[in-house]
């Protein structure tokens, strides 16, 4: 059985989380729940699993929070801040925590568990993306696991599975092309956001459904890839697979490709972390190759050209060091822009490239740690605003 702490409980990951653990009450226990500050949600949840602890970043949230557990008659403890998040990710029932909190904040917590010998369902691509270099090698030295439950990496990670690495020559990662597959550089200037927001194939969160637009999700996902499964970044190449059926393959040293398959949905990644090494009973619909759709399956090159975030990707991830830490710090502030509607789709890419230009001389020779990992995280964001707040040239 395992004891799980959830980090985004009330995101779309955490809710599925939350699906494989009532689908299965004798496999799983709910120790922990967090959430930014959606206490509604939140609670439900207490209600339904009785967690021993939630943690709510807003305070006010959390106070309103605890009010109603009281009144509730449940047994459950409300922690507040980044520190309720680290203690629950550290709690001593917990042996598994999920890393569902989406953006950098998500990092801290997994560090922290993974220090105290948790096990990482890990669906945070920023985790690694701005912390891979210190979080691998913790995870050996800890001896603890970690478990991709982000879809593609799931994929790679699954048609690994008997396979050596040594065999390992490429990684190509589907994508689905977002909104915007096979436009032109100069027909995304003037994109709407409800544009940009309706993705044709996964229903996401905000943050991770522009990612999908601008196709930094597989900029970020190559940099995880490459700590993941210890392969370089020029080994790694993004496949746009409009059907999103085939979830991501690996091509051997001998020309052989294994790839992994199944419908559109998180359910399964997180249930094949969840119940490593062995295999889960079937919660999904089952896979019908014969369905409606299932007879063309097509593939296109990522055109980084027009979608030069994943090129940015390519260029900071072989850099290493704190250069994707800074990378993702302004993408995540000029996506948070342009969600309240303040800068247009382009000025996302353009005010990331400017801040990783900008931070170079102060970052290229830096020491990594978890300090200078938080403190290029700061500076970027800063930077990232004084760009958006020039209006963007």
């Amino acid at each position: 059985m395992r004891k799980l702490s959830i980090l985004g409980s009330t995101g779309s990951i955490g809710k599925q989380t939350l699906e494989v653990a009532r689908k299965a009450p004798s496999d799983f226990t709910v120790e922990a729940l967090s959430c930014e500050s959606d206490i509604d949600t939140l609670f439900e949840q207490v209600a339904e699993f009785r967690p021993k602890v939630v943690s709510v970043v807003n305070e006010e949230k959390a106070l309103e929070l605890s009010k109603r557990i009281k009144s509730s008659a449940f047994n459950t403890e409300v922690l507040t801040g980044k520190e309720g998040n680290i203690s629950i990710a550290t709690m001593d029932s917990c042996d598994t925590v999920v890393g569902a909190i989406v953006g950098f904040s998500g990092l801290e917590p997994v560090y922290h568990g993974i220090l105290n010998g948790k096990d990482i369902a890990l669906a945070n691509k920023e985790t690694l993306v701005a912390g891979g270099d210190i979080i691998m090698p913790l995870i050996k030295e800890k001896g603890v696991q970690m478990l991709p439950i982000d879809s593609e990496h799931s994929a790679i990670w699954q048609c690994l599975k008997g396979e050596k690495r040594a065999d390992l020559d490429r990684i190509l990662i589907t994508a689905s092309g977002g909104p915007f597959r096979g436009m032109k550089k100069e027909d995304l200037e003037n994109v709407t956001l409800d544009a940009a927001l309706h993705h044709p194939t996964w229903n996401m969160g905000g943050k991770i459904t522009i990612d999908s637009a601008t196709m930094m999700n597989k900029g970020l996902e190559i940099i995880e890839a490459h700590h993941l499964y210890g392969i370089s970044c020029k080994k790694i190449d993004v496949v746009v697979h409009p059907q999103s059926i085939i979830h991501s393959m690996i091509r051997l040293k001998d020309g052989s490709v294994l790839a992994q398959m199944g419908k559109p949905s998180m359910v399964l990644p997180i249930e094949v972390a969840l119940y490593y090494p062995e295999r889960g009973p079937s919660i999904v619909t089952e896979f019908d190759p014969f369905a409606e759709g299932m007879n063309n399956l097509t593939f296109e090159p990522c055109d980084t050209e027009v979608f030069r975030l994943v090129r940015l990707a390519y260029e900071t991830g072989d850099k290493g060091g704190l250069y994707p830490v800074v990378m993702n710090a302004a993408n995540e502030a000029a996506v948070r822009s342009y969600l309240k509607g303040n800068i247009k789709f382009l000025d996302i890419e353009r005010t990331v490239f400017d801040t990783v230009e900008k931070m170079d001389p102060q970052i290229k020779n830096a020491t990594l740690s978890i300090e200078t990992i938080e403190q290029a995280d700061r500076d970027a964001r800063i930077y990232a605003d004084e760009i958006i707040g020039g209006k963007i040239k």
